[in-house]
Formats: structure tokens, sequence, C-alpha cells
């Protein structure tokens, strides 16, 4: 997919989401606040915060990822649009999304609802990730599951990779370079 003019989409009055996906510890967040910086016109969306309603909703329900839930999959379309909707802002959704037929979900509700979404994949070599998770001193209690789930990005890499706008390799890159790299593919 090219990447596609946000004036043009403006004009036609669609939103824009900016999917930054990757594995923890490849820089999503800092990427998106460093775009953001950047482009004040972009507003982050959260996704987690839509698993947290669901998880609250649903006591008594097993849930180990609310990825997983086909509710979580159809909510975060939906709340994205009224976002839009109530905001007239893009969005740029930082988001761990492994498992193909969940983007697939995903993609298809954003599409149901006009909302066109550019696919970031941030990467990066093993070492560089584990080095990061093990270093990020804002959530150790998280480090081990984060660990654990390299094996499930080396699986689903190359999904990710095939379905993406945009690689950015952060390996030896900064996140003010990755933002640099995605605004100016954003402007074309």
């Amino acid at each position: 997919m090219s990447p596609l003019s946000l004036d043009f989409l403006r004009e036609t009055r669609l939103a824009v989401l900016l999917w930054i996906n990757g594995p923890f510890g490849v820089g999503k967040t800092t990427t998106a606040g460093r775009v953001r910086e950047r482009d004040r016109r972009w507003r982050i969306f959260d996704p987690e915060w839509v698993g947290y309603m669901l998880r609250a909703n649903l006591e008594g329900i097993e849930i180990d990822d609310f990825q997983d839930l086909v509710a979580w999959r159809a909510l975060v379309p939906a709340v994205a649009d009224e976002i839009t909707t109530l905001t007239r802002q893009d969005l740029i959704v930082v988001q761990t999304v492994l498992i193909e037929a969940h983007w697939k979900d995903l993609q298809s509700g954003l599409r149901d609802r006009n909302l066109t979404c550019v696919h970031v994949v941030l990467d990066a070599d093993e070492r560089t990730l584990e080095t990061r998770i093990r270093g990020d001193g804002a959530d150790r209690t998280a480090e081990s599951w984060r660990l654990d789930q390299l094996n499930a990005f080396r699986e689903a890499r190359p999904w990710m990779v095939a379905s993406a706008d945009l690689v950015i390799d952060t390996s030896n890159c900064s996140a003010d370079e990755a933002a640099r790299q995605i605004v100016e593919v954003c402007r074309r």
C-alpha cells in the first residue's frame, strides 16, 4: 500500500489512524510521543483502556488477554471512531497486536467506519529488545512477561512486516529519527 496523502483524506473527511505496532521494548510509546510533538494534529489513543473497561465489567469471566475477546476487537474501532468524531483529530494508536486474525478483525472494523489506518511496524533485533526490556525501570513487574513475548513476536514478524505501510528498524534509530520518518511518510 502506498502512503496516503493526509490532505486528500481530510478533504474527503476521512479520519486517519496511525497504528504503531511492534514488540515490547521497540520504542512504540516514545516514538508516538515524538510524532505528537512534531505534529500536534495527532491525538494519542491507547486501546488498553478499552481492555481495562471490559475486564472491569466482566468480573467472574477469566480473561488472559483481552485482545482475544471479540468485544475488544469490535470496540477499539468503535471507540476510535467516536474519538475522531468528537475531537476532529487523527489518532496515533500504540498497541502491539501479534495475532494476524486479530489484526484483520481490527482492520475490518476500522474500514467499516471509514477510518484509514496507516500501519507502522517498529522493529529491532532481539538483543536490542532484551536490553531495552531489562532496562525499563518504569514497569519492572512486566519484564518477564515482555521477554516471554519475544517468541510470539518472532513468529508474528513476517505477517506484521508484510501488512505494514512502513517498517522502521529502531535497533540503531532514535525515537526522534523514527518519528521524523513517520511524519515524513504521512505528509506525502
